[in-house]
């Protein structure tokens, strides 16, 4: 009676079961055969999944299953009452413990429509999914991110335990540290004890089989970035170019340098890196050369630095000239003025030239700098301090870029203004004190300038006897 009870319950499940996949409007995800979250297999196994859907549908398998192995079996068909329906049949064999993980089931146009099942193929003699070399693996741990000790196991009772080298086990608490079989070890908030190297290990049959780790904490922050000319860069046709972009970066940067530049379509240039390190920093370099200029050369050289998000550049503009010069002329015509008594006054005639002359400042057809220590040569520019009288005078300057046989003089010639000054404190008389009426006086004024004064004589007469000047003002 139990029995026949049971075959009345599951054929009407089955009906309904039937009757509602089969309406319109279901199936807006794929289903899978199977309804648990997870399966467990042995290997060697074979692993087969039914999967239907309304629409055409596609396998998505775990990264331990090559896109081309012999057991891999995939049949498509159309399905259904009405064969409105999609079904796609999933057969592994054998089954190995690598390709333990997640099984997934989608729509070909539509890859958030999907399902999956997770898959563990047990095998005791490989109880974690990933077979590690020598070398461990390297795990980055990002600020603000869990760190992921990745050493999934074939078996979902597998007991794994963390350890730091040497011999510093970590229990997971499920609040910061947790453990899970699918996943691994993940550390919620990690700090600077998980930077090291970590295993995980398990015991299977009295063998101790091991992942092991080394973590790594990538530093982003780019302290500076100097490149060995800035600015105007002035080179002549022919000549090799060389730009040094350095980098200056914290310890376990990791920092990429690229270039932008005028002839970087062509190739014109080679680029060497090298990086080194002090005691506090790792300095990156990169050598930008152009064996010989051209013209196509001239424009904005740009060194590029990157480090995870952080960005920063500099650059140069780069002239290239034809061939060298020297253009030469006044500023503000060929007589200039200063006054006695200024701080500084400076001779700076217009000159443009490449490569840089030499350049050498006569006064009165002698060497200027030999002449008075009050007189230097800063760059072009004469510079006179403390500018006196004397200072007057007709100034050359001489420029000439030997090599090349160029050569350009300029005169200049320099008038110092001297203010109006009386020889005598007071206007003198040949005959100081009372003279007689009607006789004739002599009253001498002496003064100095540059230009030369004008004098003006302007007489007071004298009070009438009882009166002061202020009364009769």
């Amino acid at each position: 009676m139990f029995d026949i009870l049971f075959v009345m319950i599951f054929g009407l499940s089955g009906r309904v079961l039937t009757k509602d996949t089969d309406t319109k409007g279901r199936f807006s995800s794929p289903v899978l055969d199977v309804t648990e979250k997870q399966l467990i297999i042995e290997r060697n196994q074979t692993l087969q999944l039914n999967c239907r859907g309304r629409w055409e549908l596609q396998w998505v398998l775990p990264s331990g299953v090559p896109k081309v192995y012999h057991g891999t079996q995939i049949k498509e068909t159309r399905c259904g009452k009405k064969n409105n329906q999609y079904c796609s049949r999933l057969m592994l064999s054998p089954a190995l413990a690598q390709h333990t993980g997640s099984y997934r089931c989608r729509y070909r146009q539509k890859h958030r429509k999907q399902t999956s099942v997770y898959v563990y193929i047990t095998d005791s003699q490989r109880p974690f999914v990933k077979v590690q070399s020598e070398i461990p693996e390297v795990v980055y741990m990002k600020e603000g991110e869990p760190l992921v000790f990745p050493c999934r196991v074939t078996n979902p009772d597998a007991k794994v335990s963390l350890v730091k080298f040497p011999f510093h086990p970590i229990a997971p608490d499920y609040r910061n540290i947790i453990w899970n079989s699918k996943h691994g070890f993940t550390i919620r908030s990690p700090t600077f004890f998980y930077i090291g190297l970590f295993s995980c290990e398990t015991i299977v049959n009295g063998v101790k089989y091991s992942n092991r780790f080394l973590t790594h904490r990538p530093v982003n922050k780019i302290l500076d970035v100097y490149l060995n000319s800035t600015g105007l860069v002035h080179m002549l046709q022919g000549q090799m170019l060389a730009l040094n972009c350095t980098v200056t970066a914290e310890w376990n940067a990791r920092v990429s340098i690229s270039w932008t530049y005028p002839q970087k379509a062509n190739g014109s240039a080679n680029i060497i890196r090298r990086i080194s390190r002090s005691r506090t920093n790792m300095l990156f370099y990169s050598v930008l050369t152009i064996p010989s200029l051209s013209t196509a050369d001239r424009g904005l050289y740009k060194c590029h630095v990157t480090s995870g998000p952080s960005k920063r550049e500099t650059n140069a503009t780069v002239i290239v000239y034809d061939q060298p010069f020297i253009r030469l002329k006044h500023r503000d015509g060929p007589v200039v003025q200063a006054s006695a008594g200024q701080k500084s006054f400076r001779l700076t005639p217009k000159l443009k030239a490449f490569p840089a002359p030499e350049v050498i400042w006569l006064k009165d057809g002698m060497v200027a700098a030999e002449q008075c220590s009050r007189y230097h040569v800063d760059r072009f520019s004469l510079v006179i301090r403390d500018v006196a009288e004397e200072d007057a005078g007709i100034y050359t300057i001489l420029t000439g870029i030997q090599q090349y046989g160029l050569f350009q003089n300029l005169t200049l010639t320099l008038v110092v203004n001297v203010k109006p000054q009386t020889g005598e404190k007071t206007v003198s008389s040949q005959q100081p004190g009372t003279v007689q009426r009607g006789s004739r006086q002599a009253l001498h004024c002496t003064s100095h300038g540059v230009p030369p004064p004008k004098i003006q004589w302007l007489w007071h007469p004298c009070p009438p006897k009882g009166l002061s000047p202020a009364r009769l003002a």
